[in-house]
């Protein structure tokens, strides 16, 4: 991961900065949250005893803490409830503004709300009932080490942005 616009960090990676999860199975019990997103797919679990669906993604049911999850498809489409533009407080990395939105996934979803970033878009142009869709996205690989071997591990992560109206 290579630091822009900080000089004694450009071109190192630097562990403390990185804001992006660890993917590796090794390391993160997740991972198959992060692989489905590679193959375009949005994901959740439900747990198989209780029947509760959780967003984000969990290891163990916040219900009745059985660790028998299994996941579950979400739509990669919804409507824009609420805006926000951050152009103050944003982290390092990140130019302004930040663009989130409270997305409506639709009552058919199991997961009817989520917050989220929102990508592709100008300030001032998302709205309120405005169609966003999923977007998968690489970020910066990790190295791993495990015993004496040493990768980098691929990763991904995900957004919204608008749907583009044709014509």
């Amino acid at each position: 991961m290579s630091v822009t616009g900080i000089p004694f960090l450009e071109g190192r990676y630097s562990p403390t900065l990185d804001i992006w999860p660890i993917e590796a199975k090794e390391f993160n019990r997740l991972y198959r949250f992060y692989e489905n997103l590679r193959e375009g797919r949005f994901t959740t679990t439900r747990c198989r005893e209780c029947r509760q669906v959780a967003y984000p993604p969990r290891v163990i049911c916040p219900e009745c803490y059985s660790e028998e999850l299994e996941w579950i498809e979400l739509p990669k489409r919804g409507k824009v409830l609420v805006v926000v533009e951050k152009w103050g407080g944003v982290p390092l990395c990140f130019e302004p503004p930040l663009i989130d939105a409270w997305i409506d996934l639709g009552e058919e979803s199991p997961v009817r709300h989520l917050l989220s970033r929102v990508i592709n878009c100008s300030p001032g142009e998302l709205k309120e009932g405005d169609e966003v869709q999923l977007v998968v996205f690489d970020v910066p690989a990790h190295p791993i080490e495990v015993g004496r071997e040493r990768w980098l591990a691929e990763r991904v992560f995900f957004a919204f942005e608008p749907v583009r109206k044709l014509g």
